[in-house]
């Protein structure tokens, strides 16, 4: 089994090569949340991902004879950036099998670290049965994503860097997809200090790791916002580690991570995906869980859909109330939008949206119902703008 000398090595190797990212307090998260927090920046490595601590760990292993031939990596995008950034760097030749729903975001970063990308199935089991068959076509070096002990070495180098500034943490908070971080992490973090907790975080479509360990039958989802860690199948290898090393697994669901996506962006003002993001969900979900420790997170990955996190925001704004829609009920006659729109203002709110709405309601015929989407400065705004409209006669409701 892997030992923490395997990930001293690895670290050596990444020296110079990958960044040895910022690890600090976030003190306004740690006020929110009620536990010393500390935040690991690996969404600032090159590719936006600790992916490649694991990829140029195996990729500086390969003999002559396999650098001659190439690689082949199977990944929804973040292990392929980090093969083809690393093969690129090392003149390798790399081909990367993605699932056809990978975010085109990852596709093109990918292409443009040089690599073939072949787009090949709606599930990572079976772009990883597609990658097997090109690697044997065509003699190429199959670098997995986490069942490896290299891949496995190279991401472990994180516990190594965070202890390394903060030496007395109480907890780390790590995602798991396949494992591959987790159980780098676990394995260094244990050696170096065997009382440090170690806590796995899956999403609630995608439990495998949880159900792998703890013998549950959880059922598995078809899509997640944090699709880097949407693993059907936990590794061999890290599994074992997990099951010796990892002292609980938690659970979160998609509102938690956007939650988190949200406040990382609006506290640390730092962009991360949902894998990413899925260390901080566990801490909202479960806050009594860490209270008063001294807990590090990995911001694992930064690559996120520009499309899908304008919706993660727009939500974001709706849960937090900054963003509402009420209905208006007035009688259909000139100038009563005007006055309206003028109460609204005048109680410092924002219109987004209007929509008449005559045919489909139960008003009678001379009414409108008429929607707003309104910019507002929270829940207690909200309930002044409507105090207000109803205040100048206008029967109004939060939908």
């Amino acid at each position: 089994m892997l030992e923490l000398k395997d990930i001293q090595a690895a670290a050596a190797r990444l020296t110079g090569q990958v960044l040895d990212t910022p690890f600090v307090e976030s003190r306004t998260i740690s006020q929110l949340i009620g536990c010393q927090v500390f935040l690991k920046f690996e969404n600032l490595q090159y590719t936006a991902s600790f992916k490649e601590r694991g990829a140029c760990n195996k990729l500086a292993q390969l003999t002559a004879e396999e650098r001659a031939r190439g690689v082949i990596a199977m990944s929804a995008g973040n292990h392929a950036q980090g093969v083809a950034y690393h093969a690129q760097r090392l003149g390798l030749r790399a081909v990367i099998v993605m699932p056809r729903f990978t975010p085109g975001v990852k596709v093109e970063r990918t292409r443009g670290f040089g690599a073939e990308v072949v787009l090949h199935g709606d599930t990572l089991e079976e772009s990883r049965t597609h990658a097997r068959e090109l690697a044997a076509q065509q003699g190429l070096v199959f670098v997995h994503p986490y069942d490896d002990e290299a891949i496995v070495a190279g991401q472990g180098t994180v516990a190594l860097e965070m202890l390394r500034e903060q030496p007395d943490l109480d907890t780390l908070v790590v995602a798991i997809g396949g494992g591959g971080l987790i159980a780098g992490m676990a394995t260094a973090a244990k050696a170096i200090r065997p009382d440090i907790e170690i806590i796995g975080v899956q999403t609630e479509r995608f439990p495998a790791m949880v159900n792998a360990i703890k013998g549950t039958h959880l059922p598995q989802g078809t899509s997640t916002i944090a699709e880097g860690i949407a693993v059907g199948t936990p590794g061999v290898i890290t599994e074992a580690i997990v099951r010796q090393k990892v002292d609980d697994l938690l659970l979160v669901d998609e509102g938690d991570i956007e939650q988190a996506i949200v406040m990382l962006l609006e506290i640390e003002k730092t962009l991360v995906e949902g894998a990413g993001a899925a260390g901080l969900a566990a801490l909202i979900k479960h806050p009594q869980r860490f209270a008063g420790k001294r807990v590090g997170l990995v911001l694992c990955g930064g690559n996120i859909d520009p499309m899908l996190l304008a919706s993660i925001i727009e939500r974001g704004m709706v849960r937090a109330g900054r963003l509402a829609r009420i209905q208006v009920n007035a009688r259909d006659v000139p100038g009563n939008l005007a006055r309206i729109t003028a109460t609204v203002a005048d109680a410092g709110a924002n219109i987004d949206e209007v929509h008449h709405q005559r045919a489909f309601t139960l008003l009678a015929a001379q009414n409108v119902a008429i929607e707003l989407v309104l910019q507002t400065r929270g829940r207690e705004h909200i309930a002044q703008v409507i105090e207000r409209l109803q205040q100048a006669g206008f029967e109004t409701a939060l939908l």
